[in-house]
């Protein structure tokens, strides 16, 4: 693997965790909604520099949070765009 080629896979790579991550933020706010437990701190440290300007440029609807869906489609589509313009990954 070339130098670019491992860049590229750690760029998806990290892409790839930070979609978990969002989606174990979902998962965790319905079993601790509070945000006490340590791990759903960290996944909160972590993701809200995403969601937060997200979040700001929806329109606000009561008791919805369309952000994590909305930033898990931008990291995907995020992805192929670098897929498609390496050639030769």
């Amino acid at each position: 693997m070339t130098g670019s080629g491992f860049i590229v896979s750690f760029i998806l790579m990290l892409l790839q965790v930070l979609s978990f991550a969002i989606l174990g933020r979902v998962l965790l706010s319905w079993v601790d909604p509070m945000g006490n437990m340590r791990i759903t701190q960290v996944l909160r440290d972590v993701t809200e520099p995403m969601l937060s300007p997200i979040r700001n440029l929806l329109p606000s609807m009561p008791m919805f949070d369309f952000s994590p869906i909305i930033a898990m489609l931008l990291l995907q589509a995020l992805g192929q765009l670098i897929v498609s313009a390496i050639p030769s990954y």
